[in-house]
């Protein structure tokens, strides 16, 4: 109990005493942003680990003071880094009709729904959605250590062979755009689930349109 107390105490002292705030997109309600998180889990864990070790209580100390600092300064950066590219693909995205959400702490997501970017049954990717995509792409080749993960979705409407094939084919061309505007290809991959995973009632027109989407995670690289 002692050591935890002392654990908590040091954390705070380091990473403040007020935690910085965010407003969720989502709820409007005011949040921990990920670089405070991220600090305060990285330092309770350098400051367990040097509590851990040493020959008596001052070294102890030392050691727990001197690992706080190093776990906060990795933990928040990490939070920073997608704070910061979350706050630029938000500012580019702003009215472009392409979400921008946060998962979890490291992960965002962009959501490119009702079909936008493509003609019913194409995968071509429509002009109307290319300056979208370059400023994507700019704020990508910005922030280069994420990796992508593009998923294409669509309603049920057809076969589940035909629903998956242009799914792929979506993903794909969303990718293959991204490359060409500087994005290393290396760092993402495209997938197809077909209609596997509605977000919507494919029961109604609006609702099948929800569905019909490609997504964009940009998660840390491994």
């Amino acid at each position: 109990m002692k050591k935890l107390t002392t654990a908590l105490a040091i954390a705070i002292a380091l990473t403040g005493c007020q935690a910085t705030q965010r407003q969720n997109a989502t709820t409007g309600e005011n949040e921990t942003n990920s670089t405070t998180k991220g600090a305060l889990i990285g330092a309770i864990t350098g400051i367990a680990a040097g509590l851990a070790t040493g020959d008596d209580a001052k070294e102890r100390r030392n050691r727990a003071l001197i690992g706080a600092a190093g776990g906060a300064a990795i933990g928040g950066g990490v939070g920073y880094y997608f704070d910061q590219q979350e706050a630029a693909l938000r500012k580019e995205l702003l009215d472009s009709g392409v979400q921008v959400q946060r998962v979890g702490e490291n992960q965002l997501l962009l959501r490119m729904e009702n079909g936008i970017g493509f003609q019913t049954n194409s995968y071509q990717l429509d002009s109307s959605i290319h300056n979208t995509l370059r400023g994507v792409a700019r704020i990508l080749v910005e922030y280069p250590d994420t990796s992508l993960v593009i998923d294409g979705h669509t309603d049920s409407t057809g076969s589940d062979t035909t629903n998956q094939i242009l799914s792929e084919r979506r993903a794909e061309s969303v990718r293959s755009y991204l490359v060409s505007q500087g994005v290393a290809a290396g760092r993402a991959v495209a997938r197809g689930n077909g209609e596997r995973y509605p977000i919507c009632t494919n029961e109604t027109s609006a609702g099948r349109a929800c569905n019909r989407r490609v997504e964009i995670q940009i998660l840390p690289l491994k």
